[in-house]
């Protein structure tokens, strides 16, 4: 049995947040000036990235559930997602570093690149494989021009 999109992304992004928060609790954190303002405009970006991200499926009428690629009915190549292919989990990955500047966890360090690993694994590939299959003569041009994060 496949792991591959089963847990929907948002749960992912959560329980990584909860994981770097409580993380403060094990290993020591660290405070800066002007903490709380940078995470929270990291926050704040990841939201504005990942609702223009929902505006451009919504205004291409394609599915936005990251369980099923396969029921994807346009490739979005506009907007943000000339940025980056994955907007909505460049989005979750910016407020997870949000959370990460807020608390100060130091070890977002090993965190954060266990989000993106889980991610790229579990969610982009198959994405990708999805996209490979339902838009073959534009995906693969279509990853030529973007990177896959940023």
């Amino acid at each position: 049995m496949s792991l591959k999109n089963k847990v929907p992304p948002p749960l992912v992004t959560l329980i990584f947040g909860l994981i770097i928060f409580y993380s403060t609790e094990l290993i020591p954190s660290v405070s800066f000036k002007y903490q709380a303002l940078i995470a929270t405009i990291i926050l704040i970006l990841g939201i504005v990235v990942m609702l223009f991200a929902i505006l451009t499926f919504r205004r291409l009428q394609t599915t936005i559930n990251p369980l099923q690629p396969d029921k994807a009915t346009s490739l979005a190549t506009s907007g943000v997602f000339e940025l980056s292919r994955n907007p909505m989990y460049l989005g979750m990955l910016l407020i997870l570093m949000a959370i990460s500047l807020a608390s100060g966890a130091i070890a977002s360090l090993f965190i954060l690149p266990a989000f993106i690993t889980y991610i790229s694994f579990f969610q982009i590939l198959p994405e990708e494989q999805a996209m490979r299959e339902l838009f073959p003569d534009h995906y693969d041009d279509y990853c030529k021009k973007v990177r896959r994060w940023i």
